[in-house]
């Protein structure tokens, strides 16, 4: 049977799309209209218009997006949009509870009154400062408590006089003391001198004695009913005052009641600060110079934390530091007297109150780096209301903060960003996140790039640059930022999404332009922007060239080798990604069908290349020993390989060199490959493919070994490719060639010189075929492996002498 047709290189022009200048009809952007963004995110945009209406609890979105797509900025600009048409919410203030000091009210008031309440109550405390002061000084005031104060003490004087009267008839004189009263006995009007009270005789001091002790009697009663007269005094003061206050006070506070008629808990507030007026008249006595104690005003006044006075349309609020302080509100401290205090006026207002009524948007990154500010955004939006407390009280540790201000309910959406790994994460390890944020808007990596859309395009590069202000681009400029938006994408049909990036590349290209003082952003200078990028970043990737061209790193790029290979692999590097071939080897011997993954045994090999190295086991038993068992110990290594290897894109160039070391056929060096298998043999496509071909292409370059060299390729990968312009030109002249391969025959036809054969009806291929000496080999490898043929089955490690691929 007649081998296949051989495989034929691409040609240049299937190497890169371009997009000719010609298909435009500008001349420079500036003659274009800006296109609404996000351009080309239907469905996350459709996704994102369904959770912002949807008013059930737990329709929070979460927007799956890169950091570098723009997609913050076009999320904001969407939830603006629609909140424009939206009610302004209402305000939201903290007043001082006299019922419950430690325990602030919060107040709800429509929009703008908030503000008007925190003005009133500020006049109404200047008034108080001033007015209470003024009713005191007065002379009416003067003139009621002057006549309260003589009636008390004429009453007084009143009772002690009778006394006074009732002892001199009795000749005893009442005589007041500093410390209060006495009584003594007289003779003729005078006190009698204590020798000459001596003298008396004992029956007329007997007398004397019972007459003062009834007096006392008397006078202790009297004395016992002084503390009620002063309290009855102080009552009558007191309701002086209060008649004083209530005057003072009914101008002001009866404006404010006619004001505020509509809304009670306002009315009540005003009531209990009255009460409270009253109650410390005295702090406003001599207060007219310095006006009240601050401590005390203080409670009369009102701490607007939400205030919509000039708000138009419902909030979108961004919350760039989202810890816990900043989304939930915090309660300040400070240091008096050498101890920390507080008060209803140090509560401030967080993310999650400016936004009630409205929109809140959080990087789901920032938010997660917080120390429980995460918990705390599922605890308000699982409950619907917002607790101002502190993390210490919160969570029980201790904390000098004895304020507990009442919950205000929330009613908002909250818009999450971030990256897909962080959203498959949090669906995976939290229970609550899928509760609480039920839609997802997915912005897509890439956009499409239709040849009829060029215009749309167009515009979508017009709008990037004058959101970055810079200058107006050319056609070809603007050509050449869309084939490099499908350089980053990766792929011919499709465009990055990733705006910040496409901007960057246009702030840069138009520094070059205004050194060259030009009007315009042309092609040269986007050109010279993408290569200075390169160049910036290419350190890691230069210094890897040289190790291979002083040949501290072997590679081989001439003649044919035994069970050896050159792979390509993509190495990452800060910012920079980059291609380059590695040395693959492959060893056989007989054994018990085991195929050694040196990388994974010195545990540098990840899970994903040990099961492409299974795959292509299972595809050599199928193939060669598909009824019997596969009698092979086969070793596979990436030579001078000292970090990780993951991935499957190596299994195609590692299957032939395994098939190579069986066969004992030399694999050409000139050719490198990428690609991964499945267990039929067919080829699949890989990632990086532009990377890889572009570094085998330096390294041939640098070697002077153009001519021959190519790159075999997974033949779905073609559309994938968009090769810097000195790749495609060397395709074009005939020195570089590239092979889209489907198959693992056809990568090793074009790597043998040997005829690949046919199998026959039975399944056996020619002796002198590639396929007939590898199936051969392993049918010898079986026979020593037999019992009885001086070889044990399980010593699979003894070598038989075959090429080792070195």
């Amino acid at each position: 049977m007649p081998d296949r047709t051989p495989i034929q290189p691409l040609k240049a022009e299937a190497l890169y799309r371009s997009c000719p200048p010609e298909a435009f009809t500008f001349k420079t952007t500036d003659q274009l209209d800006s296109l609404p963004l996000p351009w080309g995110q239907d469905r996350a945009m459709r996704a994102l218009d369904f959770g912002s209406q949807m008013d059930n609890r737990g329709f929070n979105v979460f927007v799956l997006a890169s950091p570098d797509t723009g997609a913050l900025e076009q999320v904001r600009a969407f939830l603006e949009d629609r909140a424009s048409h939206q009610p302004v919410p209402d305000d939201w203030c903290y007043l001082y509870n006299f019922d419950e000091p430690d325990c602030p009210r919060a107040l709800r008031l429509p929009a703008g009154l908030g503000h008007r309440l925190r003005s009133d109550l500020h006049m109404l405390i200047d008034e108080l400062g001033t007015g209470v002061p003024a009713v005191f000084e007065s002379e009416e005031y003067q003139s009621r408590l002057n006549e309260l104060q003589e009636r008390f003490n004429a009453h007084q004087q009143q009772e002690f006089e009778k006394i006074g009267e009732e002892a001199a008839r009795q000749d005893i004189a009442l005589i007041s003391t500093p410390t209060g009263f006495t009584l003594a006995p007289m003779k003729d009007g005078e006190v009698i001198e204590p020798d000459d009270y001596d003298k008396l005789s004992d029956e007329a001091r007997e007398q004397i004695e019972a007459k003062v002790a009834e007096l006392q009697k008397k006078l202790q009663q009297v004395v016992a009913q002084l503390p009620r007269l002063r309290k009855d005094a102080r009552r009558q003061v007191r309701k002086l005052n209060e008649d004083m206050l209530q005057f003072a006070l009914g101008g002001p506070l009866g404006e404010l009641k006619q004001r505020w008629a509509d809304h009670p808990e306002v009315l009540h507030h005003f009531d209990r600060i009255a009460e409270d007026v009253v109650e410390n008249a005295q702090a406003f006595h001599g207060s007219h110079q310095s006006g009240p104690p601050e401590e005390l005003v203080l409670r009369y006044r009102a701490n607007l934390i939400v205030d919509h006075d000039e708000q138009t349309g419902a909030p979108v609020i961004y919350e760039d530091l989202p810890n816990h302080n900043h989304l939930v509100g915090s309660i300040e401290q400070q240091i008096r007297d050498g101890a920390l205090v507080t008060d209803f006026s140090m509560i401030r207002a967080g993310a999650l109150h400016r936004a009630n009524g409205g929109s809140l948007v959080l990087d789901v990154r920032r938010v997660l780096s917080h120390p429980l500010a995460w918990e705390s955004l599922k605890r308000v939006l699982a409950s619907g209301e917002v607790r101002i407390e502190s993390l210490e009280r919160t969570y029980g540790l201790a904390s000098t903060s004895t304020l507990t201000p009442e919950p205000i309910p929330v009613k908002l959406k909250v818009v999450l960003l971030g990256e897909r790994r962080l959203f498959d994460l949090l669906s995976y390890y939290d229970p609550d996140f899928s509760r609480l944020f039920k839609v997802e808007a997915d912005f897509s990596e890439v956009l499409e790039r239709r040849d009829e859309d060029h215009e749309f395009l167009a515009r979508l590069i017009a709008t990037l640059g004058r959101r970055a202000e810079v200058r107006p681009l050319d056609a070809p400029a603007v050509a050449r930022v869309l084939e490099h938006a499908s350089r980053l994408a990766g792929d011919q049909r499709k465009l990055t999404a990733h705006d910040q990036v496409l901007v960057d590349l246009l702030l840069e290209a138009d520094h070059y332009a205004a050194q060259a003082e030009a009007d315009w952003i042309s092609r040269s200078q986007i050109d010279q922007a993408i290569d200075a990028r390169r160049d910036r970043v290419s350190r890691h990737r230069e210094r890897a060239l040289e190790q291979i061209e002083r040949g501290i790193v072997l590679l081989d790029m001439q003649g044919a080798v035994v069970g050896q290979v050159n792979g390509l692999a993509v190495y990452r590097a800060s910012r920079c990604e980059f291609g380059l071939p590695s040395r693959i080897t492959a060893t056989a011997r007989p054994g018990k069908g085991q195929v050694i993954d040196i990388e994974r045994e010195a545990k540098l090999g990840g899970s994903i290349h040990t099961k492409a190295v299974m795959i292509l086991s299972r595809y050599i038993a199928q193939r060669y020993a598909a009824d019997r068992e596969l009698s092979l110990s086969a070793s596979l290594a990436f030579e001078q390989s000292y970090g990780g290897v993951d991935g499957d894109s190596a299994s195609v160039a590692e299957v032939c060199a395994l098939l190579s070391a069986l066969a004992q056929v030399g694999l050409k060096q000139n050719l490198a490959v990428t690609g991964s298998i499945n267990q039929h043999g067919q080829v699949q496509a890989v990632g990086g493919v532009n990377e890889k071909i572009e570094g085998f292409f330096s390294v041939c370059r640098n070697a002077g070994q153009l001519g021959d060299a190519g790159v075999l390729l997974p033949a779905s990968n073609v559309e994938h490719l968009m090769l810097e312009h000195e790749v495609v030109e060397a395709v074009r002249r005939g020195e570089f060639a590239i092979y889209p391969i489907r198959s693992v025959d056809e990568a090793l036809a074009l790597m043998v010189d040997l005829p690949l054969g046919e199998a026959d009806a039975e399944g056996r291929y020619p002796a002198d075929s590639f396929h007939g000496r590898v199936a051969a080999r392993l049918e010898a490898f079986a026979k020593v492996a037999r019992p009885g043929n001086g070889r044990s089955r399980s010593n699979g490690d003894t070598d038989n002498g075959s090429d080792d691929g070195s």
